[in-house]
């Protein structure tokens, strides 16, 4: 519905779904990196780190307080910030490269701006 404001649930679901499907394209992009040790081993950092995003998201859910709340929310900030760093790895050192690449790039970089605008709000809400 065009002009409608999305209630606090759905943006909370679009979150969940996003964070699910990041995930899921890490595993995918894994799955099809080369077998040589280099991109394995970069590519298991970026499945740890980015498979965690999610993770955090959900831990974030049943937090007991706002404080809880934003230091789950900043641990999956750092795992963001820590996969955009595996993401770019592969490709500076020439072992992984493509679309996949890019693509989970624009992404990490949504998902940071979006969870840092939930602890942003959160932080000015208590000021």
């Amino acid at each position: 519905m065009k002009g409608r404001k999305r209630t606090e649930g759905e943006e909370r679901q679009d979150l969940a779904d996003r964070t699910k499907a990041f995930a899921l394209q890490v595993v995918r992009l894994y799955s099809g990196l080369p077998k040589t040790t280099a991109a394995q081993v970069t590519g298991k950092q970026l499945l740890r780190s980015g498979t965690s995003v999610g993770a955090h998201r959900r831990g974030a859910r049943r937090s007991r307080s706002d404080a809880e709340f934003v230091s789950k929310v900043e641990a999956g900030l750092q795992e963001l910030d820590e996969s955009r760093y595996w993401l770019e790895l592969p490709e500076e050192a020439g072992v992984a490269s493509g679309a996949g690449f890019e693509t989970l790039k624009a992404g990490t970089d949504e998902l940071i701006a979006i969870l840092v605008t939930c602890v942003k709000n959160i932080k000015e809400s208590k000021a």
